[in-house]
């Protein structure tokens, strides 16, 4: 499967629309969860974490994924998931399948979307509930890796497979598009935080360099971050604040894009 373009930020992803996606690797194998109809339902996750860059150095997102060892799309790269049993909650089902392939129990597992077009898995019909989390860099050091389970940079991801190149595409357009009015950033950081720390990772998710006097304005006249009297001395600065998110602080998504 060819992967998808690069979405621009704030536009809609149209091939998120157009396929429902196996979104468990276990689509396809010779067992099944809960069915109905000849239909059967499974569970994956996208995991975002940052890593720094190679060759810039700059933080950039990655993920991990695991190598298919059967048929279909066998020795094809795809997102970690597995089939729901009858008697297990979705969120359960997810954060189990995360833990027995990579290791990681992260503090961010948010459902994304359902995934469910008739022909989307040979030979059966896979409904897919897809779960995203964001985990932190010193956290995903620490991820079960190995032949059978890699990360991989977000932006250049090999062909996977069914169609978990396009529900990486929409958890990618989801997670930019929340980063902007959302406090989703803090599960990439600790308790608490610089500006400068903040401001890198949202600079990481967009996919561009943002004016730190801008950032800085903008981030306290959100009413989103308390500032406490800790701070980090720099080598060759002033010590930087340290800020904590306040949880009191509501938010509410957007109405999302029609699928």
């Amino acid at each position: 499967m060819a992967q998808p373009s690069p979405l621009a930020v704030g536009d809609a992803p149209a091939s998120a629309a157009r396929s429902g996606a196996a979104g468990s690797s276990a689509a396809g194998s010779s067992a099944a969860g809960s069915s109905a109809a000849g239909s059967s339902l499974a569970v994956s996750t996208v995991i975002f974490a940052l890593r720094p860059d190679d060759e810039s150095g700059l933080k950039t997102l990655w993920l991990p994924l695991v190598r298919r060892t059967r048929d279909p799309h066998r020795d094809l790269w795809a997102l970690p998931g597995g089939w729901l049993p009858a008697d297990e909650e979705l969120a359960a089902a997810a954060a189990r399948t995360l833990r027995e392939t990579t290791e990681l129990s992260p503090r961010y597992l948010e459902q994304l979307y359902t995934f469910g077009d008739i022909d989307r898995s040979p030979g059966l019909r896979v409904v897919s509930v897809v779960y995203w989390a964001l985990v932190r860099s010193e956290v995903a050091e620490r991820a079960s890796v190995g032949e059978n389970v890699r990360w991989f940079a977000a932006d250049q991801l090999p062909p996977l497979a069914f169609d978990h190149n396009r529900i990486v595409e929409y958890a990618l357009w989801r997670l930019r598009t929340k980063v902007e009015y959302a406090r989703i950033a803090h599960a990439f950081l600790g308790d608490t935080f610089t500006l400068a720390q903040l401001r890198e990772v949202h600079e990481a998710v967009l996919q561009k360099a943002l004016d730190p006097a801008n950032f800085r304005r903008s981030m306290e006249a959100s009413g989103t971050l308390i500032s406490t009297d800790q701070h980090v001395a720099g080598a060759r600065h002033r010590p930087a604040r340290l800020y904590r998110y306040d949880g009191r602080a509501s938010e509410h998504d957007p109405p999302g894009p029609t699928l």
